[in-house]
């Protein structure tokens, strides 16, 4: 029975890798998912990268970036190695994590569905509008009544036919004209 390429990297999911590019840059990160393209995902992935002097006289110096998350496209890859197996499952419970206090944050659900109550009070920033910062003046918000007068009785308009469009009726008789 042969192996395909992908048995063959999904033998080595969650291990550590270490993979060369084409321009000569190596990263080593933990192998979290790959594609038919033999595109990568790295997981708490380094980037290392060899920079050449100028002179011939000093030596070349490595330079090592902290990246994260990462993900490679399989065309620029040239090799892969293992570099270690996978983490054990008690990893983070021996690690600096585990005696360390919780922060001061607090989780709170915030945004629709939430109901008012359960919100005492909002985040700095999301407690809603603030006085004088953007939108219109406080004036122009006022309800105004319109078609009143200062007692609240309605006021009677004159209906005028819009612009452009004569009355009903016999057109009005025009002076001096017989």
């Amino acid at each position: 029975m042969t192996l395909g390429k992908s048995s063959k990297l999904q033998q080595h999911l969650n291990y550590r890798m270490r993979i060369t590019l084409q321009d000569g840059r190596i990263f080593i990160g933990t192998l979290m998912a790959f594609d038919k393209h033999m595109n990568l995902v790295l997981g708490d992935c380094e980037e290392f990268r060899r920079i050449r002097t100028k002179t011939g006289k000093a030596p070349d110096r490595e330079e090592k970036r902290t990246l994260g998350f990462v993900l490679l496209r399989g065309e620029q890859i040239v090799a892969m190695t293992v570099e270690g197996p996978p983490p054990t499952k008690d990893r983070f419970a021996k690690g600096a994590a585990a005696g360390a206090a919780p922060g001061p944050g607090v989780g709170r659900a915030a945004g629709r569905g939430v109901p008012i109550a359960a919100m005492t009070v909002a985040p700095a920033g999301l407690a809603g509008p603030v006085r004088g910062v953007g939108g219109p003046a406080a004036q122009a918000m006022a309800p105004q009544i319109r078609g009143a007068t200062a007692t609240g009785a309605p006021q009677a308009y004159q209906q005028r036919p819009p612009t452009g469009i004569p009355p009903p009726g016999p057109p009005p008789a025009r002076p001096g004209i017989y």
